[in-house]
């Protein structure tokens, strides 16, 4: 038997921005279809229109370039089976709708809002589950589009079925109900659309939330009612707190993935981050290009139990994404949060150091950490000695080292590194003159090293600075 092209699918509906979970759906099912050479789709979900959200749709494709996360099919691209808007399919769910009333599995729903909430509250009463099956008509109506149209549920029983992630799952009879296929407003509920889409677009593997678990046999129920082979389930673990004690959800932090973009973190650390998130390669490796996690990628080693959505991790990743950065893509980087002023190529490394996320550079704009780069800074008197050292000391000392700079002709790190460090290996301690040095070169109390601020800063207003301050 031939084995089917990999088609998946990342499905969203545009009622809000992007998050995590939603993001880590697309970008396993993305990862598999790559793997596989297959074919990932973009399909948007828009028939819940009350719950819509306008920019929603443009929101969702921005979101999943920056990651890189591209499609073969899909709104802004089309395809073979365009539309890949829901709202923009209706005939195509009308279709099926109505082959499944010719089958007998479908009728128009005959009772009122009023009727049925009197349905529940015996129900309640009785302290038994709502189905509505049990109050389903003797005769059905023809549907004429202007009431909604229920599935007539073909047989009550337990469905079995094999997940991709999980093994084997099962669900009884109290999962199955006659639910809605279309809404009287004539949009098709995500219960019965996703099935028609699916079927129509061949998608192969379904990733999806394990929220998804207890419907499944109604999708089994409708699957077999259509004749149609269910895709292969993927049923990916869900996203905890950084503390792990509960779901992640937008109350819990859980933000628009463009916020980590807008905060200074790279596509490839996110992008690592994610696939680890539930996901694990086996080994101690942790760092992976986007390649290279296309090659190992596997259903096969999605985790079951929760991933937590350990922030303190992301950090790590994106700061070992950053040490792999060819320099000039490092500074152009870097320069996007750096006034005209600083944009100078030796500050590249000395930043790039002191950074988790690039954001990190405007707090330490803000902070004036940079300032003394830009112009000389205000020197405590009081703080250019070390520890004990007398002052007449320091000052001997600095002029010395004046007398040093001055002979150099090459003014690199490494040049002015060895003279300084000459000098100091000579005095008592080394302290003696390196603190004077860092201090009345940065104003401040940590900085960097005083060999790579004089690099930076140059032989003429290093000399300068340590003139003025003697």
């Amino acid at each position: 038997m031939e084995q089917k092209k990999v088609v998946t699918r990342f499905a969203p509906s545009p009622t809000g921005f992007m998050h995590v979970g939603g993001i880590r759906t697309a970008l396993y099912a993305w990862l598999w279809a790559r793997k596989n050479n297959g074919t990932f789709i973009l399909r948007i979900e828009d028939t819940d229109k009350e719950r819509e959200v306008e920019g929603s749709i443009e929101h969702i494709i921005e979101s999943l370039k920056w990651l890189g996360i591209n499609w073969d099919q899909g709104p802004d691209i089309g395809g073979p089976f365009a539309s890949y808007i829901q709202s923009e399919r209706l005939e195509l769910y009308k279709k099926y709708a109505l082959e499944l009333i010719k089958k007998g599995f479908a009728y128009p729903d005959p009772y009122t809002k009023e009727e049925l909430d009197e349905f529940r509250k015996k129900s309640e009463n009785t302290k038994q589950p709502f189905l509505y099956r049990n109050h389903r008509p003797e005769k059905f109506d023809i549907w004429d589009g202007t009431k909604a149209l229920r599935f007539k549920t073909p047989e009550i029983k337990t469905y079995t079925w094999d997940d991709a992630v999980r093994g084997q799952l099962s669900a009884g009879p109290e999962a199955l109900d006659d639910f809605i296929l279309i809404k009287s407003d004539g949009f098709p509920t995500y219960n019965f659309a996703h099935i028609i889409d699916d079927l129509q677009m061949e998608v192969t593997h379904i990733m999806r939330a394990d929220e998804f678990i207890s419907s499944t046999p109604k999708f089994l129920s409708l699957y077999e009612a259509l004749e149609i082979t269910p895709p292969i389930f993927a049923t990916l673990p869900p996203i905890l707190t950084d503390g792990g004690n509960k779901k992640l959800g937008k109350r819990d932090g859980a933000k628009d993935i463009l916020e980590y973009k807008k905060e200074g973190y790279l596509k490839e650390s996110m992008v690592n981050f994610l696939a680890l998130l539930g996901w694990n390669p086996g080994g101690e490796k942790e760092i992976f290009t986007i390649d290279e996690l296309i090659n190992i990628f596997s259903l096969e080693r999605i985790q079951i139990s929760g991933a937590q959505m350990n922030l303190e991790k992301l950090d790590w990743m994106n700061k070992e994404h950053i040490k792999k950065m060819e320099f000039e893509d490092l500074k152009n980087e870097i320069f996007k949060y750096l006034p005209n002023d600083l944009h100078i190529d030796k500050l590249i490394p000395i930043i790039a150091e002191r950074i988790v996320k690039f954001s990190n550079i405007s707090d330490m704009l803000n902070n004036k950490e940079l300032d003394f780069f830009i112009k000389a800074p205000i020197i405590d008197i009081s703080k250019i000695n070390y520890k004990d050292t007398v002052p007449e000391k320091t000052k001997d000392n600095i002029k010395n080292i004046i007398s040093i700079l001055e002979l150099i002709s090459d003014f690199n790190l490494e040049n002015i590194k060895s003279a300084i460090m000459n000098y100091a290996n000579t005095l008592p301690n080394r302290g003696e003159v390196l603190h004077p040095i860092r201090y009345i070169l940065s104003g401040l109390d940590k900085s960097p090293d005083p060999f790579t601020i004089a690099e930076v800063l140059g032989k003429n207003e290093t000399i300068s600075r340590l003139q003025k301050a003697i």
